[in-house]
This record gives C-alpha cells, structure tokens and sequence, in this order.
C-alpha cells in the first residue's frame, strides 16, 4: 500500500484513515520510531503498565480480595523482607 502523506505545522503528520481503520490505530496509542538512512520506521509500543494493571486486579477479584486487604498483605509483606534482608544493618537512612 503505498500513500502520501504531508507534513503539516510544527511536523505533524497524518496517518490515512485506511491505515488507521486497518491496523486498529486509536488516539494515545504510543510508537516507536526508528531512522534507517532517511528511512523510517514506526513500531507500536505495546502499552504494558495498563495491562499488567488489568491482570493484577483480576487476580485480586478471582482471588477474592479487597483492595484494602491487597494493600494490608503487601504492607505486611514489605516489612517481613525489610527484617528478613536487613535488620541487621545499623545504619538508619531515613
């Protein structure tokens, strides 16, 4: 598929509805672009935080936790390896 495209103010360019419409390309989706000699390539960049997001709070549902005990066990997780790895240090870095 071959296309123009025109760069427009302050270097914004357009992708053709076509494009858009074929390869699923939605407003905020992020890209990476590479330079190969004058010839670019873009990749997409796969949104990984919003996803790892969605799975824990499935976990968390099937699991039937709260969000306040989630928190409670990670708390409680955090000061167990805190006096597990060191506790024994002298130094205070607060």
């Amino acid at each position: 598929m071959n296309m123009n495209m025109q760069v427009r103010q302050r270097g914004t360019m357009t992708l053709p509805a076509q494009l858009r419409n074929k390869y699923n390309i939605q407003q905020g989706d992020t890209y990476h672009l590479v330079d190969i000699d004058g010839t670019f390539v873009l990749t997409p960049l796969a949104p990984i935080v919003p996803q790892l997001a969605r799975e824990i709070e499935q976990i968390r549902i099937d699991a039937g936790y709260t969000t306040e005990e989630l928190l409670l066990s990670l708390r409680e997780e955090r000061e167990r390896y805190y006096v597990e790895n060191y506790a024994d240090l002298e130094t205070d870095f607060r």
